[in-house]
């Protein structure tokens, strides 16, 4: 049975193992010291099964950290990254469990950012309901983050100071995802119920 006669670093968090004097492989120091491989182990097969599984949830660490360095991502969003990279799904859900645990990934933190920044560009409801569904997120993180936004007729209202009262004004709330409710109360029912085909944004 081969024993680890040498860890050695080699830059870059990883460290080249030695087995029995020859050099055997350079491999990430976390996934070494979670595999508890230290100088005078006898690497048996039960060792070298935990070493590959360490390798593996690694391996998905650093992906979801390249992932998560360009943006925020959802859990369901980041699971299936790592998915299409062929790791192992007890690999990803030992990823994901980390960085939900630290909270590096929050679902919550997302979808009310994400609502917050789309309700101040002057975005309804719906379509920040249907943009969080897009990124991944679930239907009550969605819900709550539009509960913590200012009422959906406020926002329609400002919009309606900024672009004036009128059928075009109408058509473009119903086309950013406003209610009809909030249309009406921020143009007035008469404007609200014309029809709003034809208009230019």
């Amino acid at each position: 049975m081969p024993r680890v006669t040498g860890l050695r670093p080699r830059g870059g968090d990883r460290v080249e193992v030695e087995l029995d004097g020859c050099a055997w492989r350079v491999v990430p120091a976390d996934a070494v010291v979670r595999a508890g491989i230290v100088e005078g182990l006898e690497l048996d097969r039960a060792r070298l099964r935990l070493l590959r599984r360490e390798l593996r949830r690694s391996e998905a660490l650093v992906l979801a950290a390249r992932t998560l360095r360009r943006r925020d991502v959802s859990s369901r969003e980041l699971g299936a990254r790592l998915a299409r990279a062929g790791l192992p799904p007890a690999a990803r859900a030992d990823a994901l469990s980390l960085l939900t645990a630290t909270g590096i990934v929050d679902d919550e933190r997302l979808a009310s950012a994400t609502a917050q920044a789309l309700a101040r560009r002057g975005w309804g409801d719906a379509a920040i309901a249907f943009r969080l569904d897009r990124l991944g997120l679930d239907a009550a993180a969605a819900d709550e983050a539009c509960r913590g936004l200012e009422a959906e007729s406020e926002r329609a209202a400002q919009v309606v100071v900024e672009r004036g009262r009128s059928v075009k004004t109408a058509s473009y709330l119903a086309r950013r995802g406003f209610s009809e409710g909030a249309i009406e109360d921020a143009v007035g029912s008469p404007l609200a119920d014309a029809p709003l085909d034809g208009y230019d944004r």
